[in-house]
C-alpha cells in the first residue's frame, strides 16, 4: 500500500436529522474514529470534507448546529478542511490542490452517504487517477425508496453501492483489514 490519505466526507451533526429517515451501519463513527486514530499514529494525511449546503432548509447549511463535524470524528488543529456545496468534493474544491500537496495518490473514503457524496467522490477519484479503497463500515446508508414506490433498507442500499463501485472505482476491504495493512 502507498501512502494513503484518509477522507472523511460529511460527518456532520446534519446526518442525524431525521430528514434522512433510518440510516444503517451504526458503527460507522467508531470505525472512522478507529482509523483517524490509526492514521495520526502513523502521521499519515488526514483530510476532512465539509458539506456546505446551498439549500436554506438542509441541516447541512452553514450556520447550523448540523454543520459542525461530530465529535467523535472531528479535524484535529493542523488537519486541512475542504469546503464542499455539491456532491463530489473534487466540484468547486480545493480538494485536488490539498492532494497534491500531501503528494498521495491512494485515498480512503469514509462517511456519508454512501450512495450519494461517497459514491461522486470515488468514481470521480477513479477518473482523475487515484486508487480508492473503501472501508465498508466507515461508510454509511440510508433506507431508499425506488421510482416505483419499492421501499429498499440502508443495509441493501449500502451492499449494492459497494457492489458497483468494487473493482471498477475502488477496492472494497474493512477497517480491521486496512489498519492491519498500514505501512
Amino acid at each position: 500500500m502507498s501512502t494513503p490519505a484518509l477522507l472523511v466526507i460529511d460527518v456532520q451533526n446534519a446526518i442525524d436529522d431525521p430528514v434522512w429517515g433510518r440510516r444503517g451501519q451504526p458503527e460507522m463513527e467508531d470505525r472512522i474514529a478507529d482509523l483517524l486514530q490509526a492514521w495520526r499514529a502513523r502521521h499519515l494525511p488526514v483530510v476532512h470534507i465539509r458539506h456546505d449546503s446551498t439549500n436554506l432548509s438542509s441541516p447541512y447549511r452553514p450556520g447550523s448546529p448540523g454543520n459542525d463535524f461530530k465529535a467523535e470524528v472531528a479535524p484535529l488543529p493542523g488537519e486541512p478542511v475542504v469546503d464542499k456545496r455539491t456532491n463530489s468534493a473534487f466540484i468547486g474544491t480545493d480538494l485536488m490542490d490539498v492532494l497534491d500537496e500531501l503528494d498521495v495518490r491512494q485515498l480512503v473514503m469514509t462517511g456519508v452517504l454512501l450512495e450519494n457524496s461517497i459514491e461522486a467522490t470515488v468514481r470521480m477519484a477513479g477518473n482523475l487517477g487515484f486508487e480508492v479503497v473503501i472501508p465498508e463500515d466507515a461508510v454509511a446508508s440510508v433506507d431508499r425508496t425506488d421510482r416505483r414506490g419499492r421501499h429498499w433498507p440502508a443495509e441493501d442500499v449500502h451492499a449494492l453501492t459497494l457492489a458497483i463501485l468494487e473493482n471498477e472505482y475502488a477496492q472494497i476491504t474493512d477497517t480491521r483489514s486496512l489498519i492491519e495493512a498500514l505501512p
